[in-house]
């Protein structure tokens, strides 16, 4: 069987493809037997081996995971990186003070000696990519899937160790198409990584949470960092003696510009997507899910929007997390509204329909679709118990506290000396990063008020944890949702984790003793409780039966159709997306400087459409440099129909030479359905274009010193 499959994997990967670019988060060391002609057609002018390759200085070199959630792209002989504003975010606010508050003033690093380290900050680069498919498959042969799961670490363990072995790379293992294929990613790491500029955030966040998803865009979403190496050009922690990074290769820049129908290539490291959900899977997320979760994460925002704004240092702390919670918050209902304008779970259920009908005779896949009926009717009344123990018990920082003292003290009880060790280790410096001054602690109590109360409205007596009910009735109030405010209010005012210093001193020195009695250590035991041994076996029950379903599903699609090709969900693993530069609706494919000023005059009262007076000034001025387009006006974004998601924030959109053109940083609000079903009609990249990244660089900050370290190439192409 293990054959067959492969031999049906290889007949995708070398089937012909349609002239249609668009759609697609292709796997690299596949491309040149799966997309490059169709590229060739789109108009990429460089080699597939220019492109990638193991052996040789390629596109992919120049290409780095940012810190495991981003992609940013080397842009210079001397380790030189842009990657989006919205990525670099975290590093700027936490170099910033209400005396040096570079998130909202902006910083240029005229030399290296001013560049500033950024911790925790990583760049990793992708050595190669192995197809390991027969090596796992070997392993794993004759497993039911709850075996496979059990023992799929340990064989990653095997492969990466060897992988790894007398060199200094990191190697993951990555799972494709649900299990039908595995491949190997083997990386250097660089933890040397410091900030070089940023623009003010009312450039780089321009406007905000309002303009989120959105089109017609604004957004210098962008950010400038430095890579360094040790002396042999080999990754080393933060030292003065290192020296900047010299990249195997590094992106050429154009100042050329882009009109509608010109190629367009995007390199990166999408995060996820579902494209094999099955249509039960779609009514679950906007039945369930994504509701559940906008609901409880707006509890979250308002309570610290409102301590935000009456303190800049409070603001600097939170504002890394308030972005965070707010991008996603936006995101999950969008999604669930788009889910349900375009109509997906109705094209799941065609699909689904032709996939019964040609599966009915065979063996192997005429239960899957009646099993996949089963498994989510069984699981979906309960599923939203682990978006309310997830997005809500332990989302306030007093609970968050507690829960990591929980982790610990199961690690003791269990006799687990290394992962009590490591739990120490990591426990200690998360703590101590936590931002918990009095304006969090106020915020935190209307968070857990707020939370404990829709958990209360939104779930039955029954499956709420006895403890949690018999604690807030003992309170004897008028109603129980005063009796969580009186709850609260203990909390806060007894329990060690609601002061950080207390937290501090209990995380450096864990004695179990001291917080037995802890009403938030039982506070998270109950609900910890409550959710294991009532839901927690039924969601990995779920979880195990829909994977081994949505593999064979998979399985049988590609069977059903050998001559489609089949490209695996985004899972962080690099990719390559291609397409053209296209508008969409009534849309224009670019927007120009003119209308940040338009927005800021018509949105002026909101600090989301505020800007600096440099920008205005310059404008005024006409002061655009040598970055306009031949109407004479700067561009600021354009549109791609290129396939993206979470993850390809601040990727390289490229020419048909390779040349850097603009970052990707967002999707639209008609497609965001789009991480579970493609929509070519609507779908689009949203990039800011190189041009406004150079001339905010130029003209407001006066950072000539980065661009001269550019090669910038506007050969025809």
């Amino acid at each position: 069987m293990k054959n067959k499959l492969l031999i049906l994997l290889a007949i995708v990967f070398m089937a012909p493809l349609a002239s249609k670019a668009d759609e697609g988060m292709w796997l690299l060391n596949m491309m040149e037997r799966m997309n490059y002609k169709d590229m060739q057609k789109c108009g990429v002018k460089l080699t597939a081996e220019q492109i990638y390759s193991i052996n040789n200085s390629s596109l992919k070199d120049a290409i780095g995971w940012f810190s495991n959630g981003c992609t940013s792209e080397i842009v210079s002989d001397q380790g030189l990186v842009l990657t989006n504003h919205h990525c670099g975010y975290d590093a700027i606010a936490g170099l910033s003070t209400a005396k040096d508050n570079i998130l909202d003033n902006g910083f240029w690093a005229k030399s290296k000696a001013e560049e500033r380290p950024a911790p925790g900050v990583t760049l990793a680069l992708v050595v190669a990519i192995k197809d390991i498919t027969n090596e796992v498959m070997d392993s794993i042969k004759g497993m039911d899937a709850a075996t496979v799961n059990k023992n799929l670490n340990r064989i990653y363990r095997t492969i990466t160790k060897r992988a790894t072995e007398g060199n200094h790379y990191e190697a993951q293992c990555r799972q494709m198409f649900n299990g039908n294929a595995y491949y190997l990613f083997t990386f250097e790491r660089f933890s040397d990584v410091r900030l070089v500029g940023t623009p003010p955030q009312n450039i780089g966040k321009y406007g905000g949470d309002t303009d989120n998803w959105m089109w017609p865009r604004h957004t210098g979403d962008f950010s400038v960092f430095r890579v360094y190496s040790d002396k042999d050009g080999k990754p080393a922690p933060y030292s003065a003696d290192n020296i900047p990074y010299k990249p195997k290769s590094h992106l050429k820049v154009t100042t050329s510009g882009v009109k509608t129908g010109d190629y367009a290539m995007i390199m990166g490291f999408p995060g996820r997507t579902d494209r094999y959900m099955f249509s039960q899977g779609v009514k679950m997320a906007t039945d369930y899910k994504n509701p559940t979760i906008v609901k409880l994460r707006d509890i979250r925002l308002k309570a610290w929007k409102a301590e935000m704004n009456k303190d800049t240092d409070v603001r600097l702390s939170l504002a890394s997390d308030y972005a965070s919670v707010a991008n996603y918050w936006k995101y999950f209902d969008g999604e669930a509204a788009q889910l349900k304008n375009n109509k997906v779970a109705d094209i799941k259920r065609k699909q689904e329909s032709k996939f019964g009908k040609w599966a009915k005779d065979k063996d192997e896949y005429k239960t899957v679709l009646g099993d996949v009926e089963k498994a989510y009717t069984e699981y979906t009344p309960t599923s939203n118990q682990y978006w309310y123990w997830r997005e809500g018990i332990i989302a306030p920082t007093i609970a968050k506290l507690a829960y990591y003292a929980s982790l610990l003290a199961d690690a003791e009880e269990a006799g687990n000396e290394a992962r009590v060790k490591g739990l120490k280790s990591a426990l200690g410096k998360i703590v101590e990063e936590m931002p918990y001054g009095e304006a969090v602690v106020r915020a935190d109590k209307i968070i857990m008020s707020g939370i404990l109360k829709t958990y209360n409205a939104d779930n039955k007596v029954e499956d709420q944890p006895k403890w949690f009910r018999d604690n807030i009735e003992a309170y004897k109030a008028d109603n129980f949702d005063a009796g969580i405010d009186a709850f609260v209010a203990t909390a806060f005012e007894s329990s060690i984790f609601a002061d950080k210093d207390m937290a501090m001193a209990w995380f450096k020195n864990p004695r179990m003793a001291l917080i037995k009695n802890d009403i938030m250590y039982q506070y998270i035991q109950a609900f910890k409780t409550n959710y294991d041994t009532k839901f927690k076996a039924k969601r990995d029950e779920f979880n195990e039966k829909e994977q081994e379903l949505s593999r064979l599903y998979i399985k049988g699609l590609i069977e059903q159709n050998p001559k489609t090709n089949y490209y695996p969900d985004a899972n962080s693993s690099m990719r390559l997306t291609y397409g053209k530069v296209k508008p969409y609706m009534n849309y224009k494919v670019m927007t120009y400087l003119d209308g940040v000023i338009e927005k800021n005059k018509k949105f002026g009262d909101n600090p989301e459409f505020s800007l600096p007076q440099n920008l205005i000034d310059a404008y005024n001025n006409k002061d655009f440099g040598n970055y306009t387009d031949k109407t004479g006006k700067v561009p600021v974004c354009f549109l791609t129909d290129n396939d993206i998601t979470g993850g390809n924030s601040g990727s390289p959109v490229m020419d048909a030479k390779g040349r850097l053109i603009g970052l990707a940083f967002d999707g639209n609000w008609e497609a965001m359905s789009g991480n579970i079903s493609y929509n070519a009609k609507n779908q689009r990249t949203i990039v800011v274009d190189i041009r406004y990244v150079l001339w905010i660089m130029d003209k407001l900050g006066g950072a000539t010193n980065l661009i001269d370290e550019m090669k910038i190439d506007n050969t025809k192409i």
